[in-house]
């Protein structure tokens, strides 16, 4: 299919501030609703990363309406169908000119849903704001009874919020669950990392319970690693680090809850970090940033770490230790460490920085362990005194 419109990242003329944009990759011309709804999703804050996969995935419901001679603001239930089969069924194009000839790749059910989602989103805000007809928004969602309310959920007490609207056009698929790393595994990735700040950055996610872009954004000040941090003017005691929603972080980095916190570290944590401002000092171009995780090995030199180079490292790490190894597994894994030590699930939600405690179901898992003991504690087979 040839590409009409791009996901295009911008710059604004009056302020610099970097923003994404849907535009006419011949012409130049923006997409003018969906641009707007780009802008929605900036003025909500949501990061920079989702207003980038939400304009790739905008891009591509224009040209496939543009392909399938539809109207994007009526493509109707069959183009809306014909679209979530099409995600699914057509091949993708090669990840670049020069790739070798390797297996065809189609996208996933899951990732059809995701398109399917931005789509949606995008109908929704153009009827809210007349320029798609409602009868195009009401194809979105059909009723749907709850059967199984999830954790937390207030049916009514007569059942009568039960009846609610879900995603008419999303594919149902198996969830994959969530990969957690054993302290062995964790242990031995950093021992295996290559340098102090990869080893660094896997203590401090592991500890901490960060996720990545919280990580990518914390700054030197908010490193508080003293016993005591009174002199600069901190009143909380031992160390710790703060974590802050930074919209001007020059790597983008942008942590995902609007409320500060801060999380109690270790000495160990501690130990790793003074390795990492060792290696990092023997780079001078790093003397000024003030950001805490810097590109030391290649350049620019001193340049905040990026989302790109975290994942690279990350796949070097895996390859090293023969396993999956992604950021979010690390935080995953301290979660479910404390809920299965019996931490609280309030502290643990707060040091996960979770403003609903519904967010903590994904969590707690049972292991193997786990399920053996259970088994034998009730096992009827065996004599009983």
């Amino acid at each position: 299919m040839e590409r009409i419109f791009v996901g295009e990242r911008a710059f604004s003329a009056v302020t610099g501030s970097e923003q994404w944009v849907v535009a006419d990759s011949r012409s130049y011309e923006l997409h003018q609703e969906g641009s707007a709804y780009l802008a929605s999703l900036r003025a909500r804050g949501c990061s920079p990363n989702t207003e980038r996969a939400y304009a790739g995935r905008v891009a591509l419901y224009l040209n496939y309406c543009r392909m399938r001679r539809l109207e994007w603001a009526e493509p109707g239930f069959l183009g809306l169908v014909g679209l979530q089969q099409w995600l699914v069924e057509v091949p993708l194009p090669p990840r670049s000119a020069r790739a070798r000839p390797g297996p065809t790749r189609y996208r996933s059910q899951g990732t059809a849903n995701a398109v399917m989602t931005a789509v949606g989103e995008f109908l929704r805000f153009g009827a809210a704001h007349d320029w798609v007809p409602a009868a195009t928004a009401e194809l979105l969602s059909e009723p749907k009874l709850l059967r199984f309310a999830p954790p937390g959920y207030d049916c009514g007490e007569s059942g009568q919020l039960r009846q609610v609207r879900a995603a008419a056009f999303r594919f149902k698929i198996t969830e994959p669950g969530f990969e957690d790393l054993s302290s062995e595994q964790i242990r031995r990735m950093i021992a295996l990392a290559p340098r102090a700040r990869e080893r660094f950055m896997v203590g401090l996610l592991a500890c901490t319970g960060l996720r990545i872009g919280e990580a990518l954004g914390l700054h030197r000040a908010d490193m508080h690693l003293l016993a005591s941090s009174r002199a600069a003017g901190c009143g909380i005691e031992g160390p710790h680090a703060h974590v802050r929603r930074r919209a001007n972080n020059p790597n983008r980095a942008l942590a995902k809850s609007r409320f500060s916190r801060y999380v109690p570290v270790t000495a160990d944590l501690v130990a790793l970090y003074t390795d990492y401002q060792y290696e990092r000092d023997q780079v001078p171009q790093a003397a000024d940033s003030p950001m805490v995780f810097v590109n030391l090995f290649r350049p620019p030199l001193g340049r905040p770490m990026s989302y790109p180079s975290t994942k690279e490292a990350f796949d070097r790490l895996a390859r090293a230790a023969g396993h999956a190894c992604r950021p979010h597994m690390l935080r995953h894994s301290a979660a479910t460490r404390w809920l299965r030590d019996g931490v609280d699930r309030d502290v643990v939600q707060r040091l996960l920085g979770h403003a609903s405690p519904l967010s903590m179901e994904n969590y707690r898992h049972v292991d193997a362990a786990e399920a053996r003991a259970a088994v034998e504690h009730v096992n009827w087979l065996r004599e009983r005194s």
